[in-house]
């Protein structure tokens, strides 16, 4: 795991950034899971601030690899500031109007597990695949919605 700690890791305004890259595969969601929580706990956020981020990570994971095209990589950054945590995830999508919808039972976790969620799209320039994410916020618990 990077030092946060360490001022290489840090930006001018106290932030840390990390970023993860799998394939973008089910079984591997637990290891982005497992590192959304790590870097929660390291920021000093409650137990349950915690909680909710690893849900919602997972959810968000889960959402867009089913979107996902066969050979996708699923990158997670984790821009990690002192009262919140903003993760971005993106899938490189299988079809050309490959989108999220908010329309879902999931979704409705997702709002409900954040403080802020939304999804983008990138049309694939060139014949490439579009780019699809979801990005999230999450405060530390001490801050009020």
């Amino acid at each position: 795991m990077p030092d946060l700690d360490s001022p290489s890791s840090q930006t001018l305004d106290g932030a840390s950034t990390v970023e993860v890259r799998t394939s973008a595969t089910a079984s591997l969601i637990p290891t982005i899971r497992a590192v959304a929580s790590d870097l929660a706990a390291r920021a000093d956020f409650d137990l349950d601030a915690i909680s909710d981020l690893r849900m919602a990570v997972d959810e968000a994971c889960a959402t867009l690899v089913d979107v996902a095209a066969p050979s996708s990589m699923l990158q997670c950054t984790f821009l990690v500031r002192p009262e919140r945590i903003e993760v971005t995830a993106e899938v490189q999508a299988e079809q050309a109007d490959a989108t999220v919808s908010t329309e879902t039972f999931g979704w409705r976790v997702l709002q409900t597990l954040a403080d802020e969620v939304a999804v983008h799209h990138v049309p694939g320039a060139n014949g490439s695949a579009p780019t699809v994410g979801i990005r999230l916020d999450k405060r530390s618990g001490d801050l009020l919605r």
